[in-house]
C-alpha cells in the first residue's frame, strides 16, 4: 500500500492516436458509505484487470493558514478519508497495490484531472428506490458533472452494490461470488457507433469471463419510402438492415476477443428502455457518450444513468484521444 500524490502504476496503455494513459483504475472518495461500495467495486475491478487502484479525495481546500483552523481541519479530515479507505482495501484485497492522492480545488475539476491519468474512474451514488421498488441511482451534481465532461471513462456505481451482485445466483437461487459473472450490457448506436466503448466493453467481459450483449434499439421517426407506418415489408427491411449493420460492427471485435461470446439484438423500440431492460440481469452496463462543445450525458446515457440497477459505464467518444 502507497500513498504519495503522484501514483506510479504498473504500466501504461497508449491510444492509437493519443497520449499514453496510465494503466490504473481510479475511484474518487469523500468517506461516504457510497464512495466506499464504489471503492470496493473499483479494487475489485482493478485486481480483475490486474492494475493498481488510485484513491482520489477531491474538493480539498490548500492547507494553509488561509481561513484559519477549518481549512487545516478539512485537510486534515481528507487524508483520514484517505486512510482509512486504504487500510480498509488492504485487508479485503491484500494482492492489490494501492494509492493515495489528494488534489486540490473543487472536486469536478480535480476528479476530471485525475481522470485523464486512468483507464477509467469509479464514482458512487446513492441509491434510490421508487414506490414500485425499482431501484436506480440518485446522481449527485459531482457524478453528474464529471461523467458529461470526462474525457476517460466514468462507471456510476449505486450505493450498496455488493460482490456477488454481479455474479449469477447458484444452484439454489441465492447470491453467490462463486458463479459466472452475468453478462455485461452494450448499447449500440448503428449510425453513430462508439469505438471506446466497444473496446471498454469487450474489456470488461474478457476480464470477467463473461459473455457480451450487444443491445441496438432502432426506431422509424418519419415515414419513409423505405418504411411507411403501415408498411409491415418496409419495416421488416429496416430490421434486417439494422441487424446486419450491429453484425458488421461487432465483426472486428469479435476477431479481437474470441473468447468472449457475443449475444446480439437488434430490437424496435427507444434505445433507454431496452438497455434497461436488459441491464437488470447485467453486471455491467456500457453505454457511449459523443463529445459534444457543451457538459452533455446525450439522451441514452443521461436516462439509463438515473435510472438502472447495475453499475453503468459511460465511455466518451469523438475526443481528441479517439478514444
Amino acid at each position: 500500500m502507497k500513498h504519495n500524490r503522484t501514483p506510479s502504476p504498473s504500466g501504461t496503455r497508449s491510444g492509437a492516436a493519443g497520449p499514453t494513459v496510465p494503466r490504473v483504475v481510479t475511484v474518487g472518495i469523500d468517506g461516504s458509505y457510497a464512495s466506499m461500495d464504489a471503492a470496493d467495486w473499483a479494487a475489485r475491478e482493478a485486481l480483475r484487470h490486474r492494475v493498481p487502484l488510485r484513491l482520489v479525495h477531491a474538493g480539498t481546500p490548500p492547507a494553509r493558514p488561509v481561513g484559519g483552523r477549518r481549512v487545516l481541519h478539512l485537510a486534515d479530515r481528507a487524508r483520514g478519508v484517505l486512510d482509512r479507505a486504504a487500510i480498509t482495501l488492504a485487508y479485503v484485497h491484500p494482492a492489490l497495490e494501492i494509492h493515495a492522492q489528494q488534489p486540490c480545488g473543487p472536486a469536478v475539476p480535480a476528479l476530471l484531472s485525475a481522470s485523464t491519468e486512468a483507464e477509467s474512474l469509479v464514482l458512487g451514488s446513492r441509491g434510490l428506490s421508487g414506490p414500485s421498488g425499482f431501484a436506480g441511482f440518485l446522481v449527485g451534481s459531482v457524478a453528474a458533472g464529471v461523467a458529461a465532461r470526462a474525457e476517460r471513462p466514468v462507471v456510476l456505481v449505486r450505493a450498496g452494490e455488493r460482490p456477488e451482485d454481479a455474479h449469477v445466483p447458484d444452484a439454489a437461487g441465492e447470491p453467490s461470488r462463486g458463479t459466472p459473472y452475468r453478462p455485461v450490457v452494450l448499447g449500440v448506436d448503428v449510425e453513430d457507433p462508439a469505438g471506446a466503448a466497444f473496446a471498454y466493453a469487450f474489456a470488461a467481459a474478457a476480464a470477467r469471463g463473461a459473455p457480451l450483449h450487444a443491445v441496438h434499439a432502432w426506431t422509424v421517426g418519419r415515414p419513409t419510402a423505405a418504411a411507411e407506418p403501415t408498411d409491415l415489408p418496409g419495416l421488416l427491411r429496416v430490421e434486417a438492415a439494422a441487424r446486419e449493420r450491429l453484425t458488421t460492427l461487432l465483426r472486428p471485435w469479435r476477431h479481437a476477443y474470441p473468447q468472449v461470446k457475443v449475444v446480439e439484438e437488434a430490437v424496435f423500440g427507444r434505445p433507454g428502455h431496452h438497455l434497461l431492460k436488459a441491464s437488470l440481469g447485467a453486471s455491467l452496463l456500457v453505454v457511449g457518450r459523443r463529445v459534444t462543445p457543451g457538459p452533455h450525458l446525450g439522451g441514452t446515457a443521461h436516462s439509463v444513468v438515473h435510472r438502472v440497477s447495475c453499475p453503468v459505464a459511460v465511455v466518451p467518444y469523438g475526443t481528441r484521444t479517439g478514444r
